[in-house]
């Protein structure tokens, strides 16, 4: 019987390195993990939700908005480095060097994810545990096919914001409140 060779587990740094091939990637646990290209409705999505958050940043400051694709090490050996949708990093939180070439080497303050069609309900909770125990304060899943929020203050505390309501910063994002309707397509 043969014995298998040993695993080789990619880092973060090893991942930063990748050449670009028109693919986005995440780590999980060591392992390569290939995004699909987000859809239109998604991306769209997307982009709203970074535009409202910048406006934050904008009017109140104390941060930076990160948009899709940036990554974030929320666990080393073996790594996990996951990519959300948007994110926000608080100003007491930058390096002092700034902000980072590589990626972040800690998790985002806020992570907002946007669920795709095909993305599975325990694929999503994975990822939240894996925020908030990487140190993440609030984690938002949009969720385009409902107009829902689901805001989540840990991975037990969560309240649905229905379309017509309103979504709060809580301590992550103080005095923040932008209407659920604004993240989606008219």
């Amino acid at each position: 019987m043969a014995i298998p060779a040993p695993r080789s587990l990619m880092t973060a740094e090893e991942l930063f390195e990748l050449p670009d091939d028109g693919y986005r990637y995440e780590l999980v646990d060591g392992d390569l993990v290939r995004m699909t290209p987000a859809g239109g409705e998604h991306g769209v999505v997307t982009a709203r939700v970074g535009h409202v958050l910048q406006e934050y940043i904008n009017t109140h400051g104390g941060g930076v908005c990160c948009g899709a694709e940036t990554g974030f090490i929320l666990r080393r050996t073996p790594d996990i480095v996951r990519a959300p949708d948007a994110a926000f990093v608080s100003a007491e939180r930058v390096p002092k060097s700034g902000i980072p070439k590589s990626f972040w080497p800690f998790a985002p303050d806020l992570a907002v994810e946007v669920p795709s069609p095909n993305d599975r309900f325990s694929e999503v909770h994975v990822k939240i545990a894996e925020y908030f125990a990487a140190g993440t304060r609030l984690v938002w899943i949009v969720e385009p096919a409902t107009r829902r929020v689901h805001a989540y203050r840990s991975p037990h505390d969560v309240q649905v914001v229905e379309e017509d309501g309103e979504l709060m910063g809580d301590d992550v994002l103080p005095g923040f409140r932008c209407a659920v309707r604004r993240v989606f397509p008219a």
